[in-house]
């Protein structure tokens, strides 16, 4: 295999978005169908190169590419996907597509939204993709400012107020990113910023638990983990729809990534000291984001909380040290992405009818917007877990997972899974209330007359659709997904336990490990 996938899906959005300054358009309507088409084919490049040259059963990096950038600094423009890359690639090909289609109503400035768009393509595959420190660093900052320029230019009122808010956030993190590379980069008797030969140097326990500590938090602002998380209500609740779906649907999913490939990956022994405060924080995070989405009444603000509630379930799925939790971190970042660009492009369509974002300024619009109704029910019951839909699937395999952990004791066990079923149970009420005050509740009759209210247009529909479709697949049939990563998440599980002492000495006999920061361990399978 020596055509250049990765590189070519990579550079082809960039590339064309170079190209549209010189598109020759008035009204927008060119660069709708050039930015759509590139979308277009640049999906269906990575769906033939996963289909056609991605092995299934190998753990190790596959469609690797290596080229020497800048010698001097053994900077390399170093390429490749496994099983915990590949899933996020496909899913940003796929998201950024229906949210280029999403935005053909956008009629401000179209050439530079779309040259936003474009870029923030290429980026975000480079993300998932590259294989070299500093060149991460590099496309995780080029992915910042595409946000920053579409919050601040498309955004709502307070759009200024939410685009610098996610730039400080952000950038502040991205340092963090940047300094650990350079550490480890420098350490011991040679200097590279090639992620197999960083993950394989002898670094000192206290060192890795800084390394660790630095990327945590870099990798928190994204997630977005408790308390680092205020940003992303800010930044939805002024977002135009297509933004929504990237949000949503890709960014946090960076986070999520690069604490498995870098932290997890990179850093194990520190990842075993770690572990129990990534699970604390996940169920903080269902819990208190469970809890504040419920007391919301702005409809972008309550799903921007109900976003960060369910990262909570990467963040156990992470920390359980099982094959199966490690699975469902991965599941649930798929699926959320999947239901979460859904719920956000259904809150614009909304949003573009009744002018408001305000619950209770709303109600009675069922009877005159039964496709909508219809489909904002059927994606908040994928929200909140309903069996049959991908998000039941990954809950649960989190749950599972980190309940056979062999890695904490029992009473710990049973108060995160006892804690993190609360925040399940509370979904369910928060996204039920919210669809009763939309579409049933006291009618407005300024919102139901006729000359206001228009049922979702074939485009809609059709975005719905191509969501709703992987999301009912996985929740069926989970293995056309699980497959495609479950050699490379044993491969890394496996490492982690090894890094657990007490886990690896007393394995032979099933005891109960004790993982530092938890409760004493108690005899039991």
């Amino acid at each position: 295999m020596d055509f250049p996938w990765l590189t070519t899906v990579i550079t082809l959005p960039i590339v064309a978005a170079l190209l549209v300054p010189l598109l020759p358009d008035k009204d927008g309507r060119t660069v709708r169908w050039f930015a759509l088409t590139v979308g277009l084919i640049d999906f269906a490049l990575i769906v033939y190169a996963f289909c056609n040259y991605y092995d299934f059963g190998n753990p190790d990096l596959q469609l690797v590419e290596s080229y020497t950038w800048i010698e001097q600094i053994d900077l390399k423009w170093s390429v490749g996907a496994d099983g915990l890359s590949m899933p996020l690639i496909l899913l940003t090909g796929f998201i950024t597509t229906l949210a280029i289609l999403a935005a053909w109503p956008v009629t401000l400035k179209p050439k530079l939204f779309y040259f936003l768009i474009l870029s923030m393509y290429g980026a975000q595959i480079a993300v998932f993709a590259v294989q070299d420190m500093l060149l991460f660093f590099l496309v995780w900052e080029l992915e910042l400012i595409p946000v920053y320029l579409l919050l601040s230019i498309w955004g709502g009122k307070k759009r200024l107020y939410a685009a610098t808010k996610f730039i400080l956030y952000t950038a502040g993190g991205s340092l963090f990113i940047l300094v650990c590379a350079l550490a480890m980069a420098f350490y011991g008797d040679t200097v590279t910023f090639d992620m197999s030969a960083l993950a394989a140097k002898p670094y000192t326990h206290n060192l890795q638990l800084l390394l660790y500590g630095g990327f945590l938090v870099a990798y928190a602002v994204k997630l977005p983990i408790f308390p680092l998380h205020t940003w992303l209500p800010d930044a939805h609740g002024e977002a135009t729809a297509p933004v929504h779906m990237l949000l949503a649907g890709i960014l946090l999913k960076m986070g999520g990534y690069a604490l498995i490939r870098m932290n997890a990956g990179m850093l194990p022994d520190a990842h075993a000291t770690f572990a129990p405060i990534l699970v604390i924080l996940g169920v903080v995070n269902i819990v208190y984001a469970a809890l504040t989405s419920f007391a919301q009444r702005n409809l972008k603000r309550k799903i921007a909380y109900s976003s960060i509630s369910h990262m909570g379930f990467v963040l156990i799925g992470i920390g359980s040290f099982t094959d199966l939790g490690m699975s469902g971190a991965v599941l649930q970042m798929v699926s959320h992405g999947l239901i979460g660009a859904s719920l956000f492009f259904l809150v614009g369509a909304t949003y573009d009818r009744t002018h408001t974002l305000m619950l209770d300024e709303m109600g009675g619009v069922g009877q005159q917007m039964p496709k909508i109704f219809s489909m904002f029910t059927a994606c908040s019951l994928a929200s909140l877990a309903l069996p049959g839909m991908s998000g039941f699937v990954a809950e649960l395999t989190v749950f599972i997972g980190f309940s056979t952990s062999d890695a904490y004791s029992l009473p710990f066990k049973v108060l995160v899974v006892f804690l993190a079923a609360v925040g399940v149970i509370l979904t369910p009420v928060y996204l039920l209330s919210m669809l009763r005050e939309i579409f049933y509740g006291p009618e407005n009759k300024e919102l139901t007359s006729h000359e206001v209210l228009i049922d979702a247009e074939p485009r809609e529909v059709f975005i719905i659709g191509c969501l709703l479709v992987p999301i009912i697949g996985i929740g069926f049939y989970p293995k056309i997904l699980t497959e495609v990563y479950d050699s490379t998440t044993s491969k890394l599980t496996a490492r982690l336990r090894d890094a657990v002492p007490t886990l690896a000495n007393q394995r032979a006999d099933r005891a109960i490990a004790v993982a530092p920061l938890t409760a004493p361990a108690i005899d039991g399978r």
